[in-house]
């Protein structure tokens, strides 16, 4: 059975309000301390939470700021970005729910930083005279 586009946006809507209250939960911040956190105002933040309402990409950055994560990673689960390609490493640092998505951020960007480093040192040119 095909879903309708228009379910489809409301389930974008629910995921991500569904997701911004469990980083919320899992930060210990009470709704009203988001909202003041990331000027957003506390009964807009609560209908986003609940999936009444879909927030901007500008409303997402505000909320990741507020709950000190990424903003891609909001960006990611309210459908406006695509999942970012993995491999078994960073599946697995996504996959871990032990970890708060900052941290998740820092060991990826650690993690490609030294796959950068690898792949310069590895591809330099022979210098032969």
């Amino acid at each position: 059975m095909n879903e309708n586009p228009i379910d489809k946006v409301a389930d974008l809507g629910r995921d991500i309000g569904e997701y911004i209250k469990l980083q919320r939960n899992n930060a210990k911040i009470s709704l009203r301390q988001l909202s003041k956190l990331a000027g957003v105002s506390n009964p807009y933040l609560s209908q986003i939470e609940r999936g009444l309402r879909k927030p901007s990409a500008e409303i997402l950055q505000q909320i990741a700021k507020g709950l000190r994560i990424s903003a891609e990673a909001l960006y990611v689960q309210a459908g406006i970005l695509d999942l970012p390609q993995g491999g078994p490493v960073v599946d697995a640092v996504r996959a871990d729910a032990t970890l708060t998505e900052r941290q998740k951020q820092v060991l990826l960007d650690v993690y490609e930083s030294f796959r950068r480093e690898n792949a310069t040192t590895t591809q330099e040119p022979d210098n032969k005279e």
